[in-house]
């Protein structure tokens, strides 16, 4: 079953906000990554490349939560619970979607070494479960 985001919350994840995402490693211990956040609907976005630890830790299991919290407000949080589903398709796109939104710069410009990233991955994160404040 599918959660609902508040509209609060929903209009935070348009922002500029960092998030952190946690995923399981191998042995059962959590990965934790501050990371850039877009929304499409109620579902969340991430981007990573293929490789990289939270890519891999997702592939073998999907569950994952995302913490936001604004920095202006620091006991104001929303933890989104859910499970990803990842793709290559339009991976370019939200790495520059993203950029675009965080420093108003294309990717390419704000991480000149981008190109040698390896391949864009989307983390799609549909919410099993909203807890927190907003």
């Amino acid at each position: 079953m599918t959660a609902a985001l508040s509209n609060e919350l929903k209009n935070l994840l348009d922002t500029p906000v960092f998030v952190n995402i946690a995923t399981i490693q191998p042995d059962g211990s959590p990965q934790v990554s501050p990371v850039w956040v877009a929304r499409d609907g109620e579902d969340v976005l991430i981007s990573t490349t293929v490789g990289r630890r939270k890519e891999k830790n997702l592939r073998r299991d999907p569950r994952v939560t995302v913490v936001v919290q604004p920095f202006d407000q620091p006991y104001t949080y929303a933890e989104i619970r859910g499970e990803a589903r990842l793709t290559t398709e339009g991976g370019q796109e939200l790495i520059d979607r993203l950029s675009v939104k965080y420093t108003g710069k294309s990717y390419a410009e704000f991480n000149p070494s981008a190109g040698q990233d390896g391949d864009r991955v989307v983390v799609r994160i549909t919410p099993r479960k909203v807890v927190g404040s907003l």
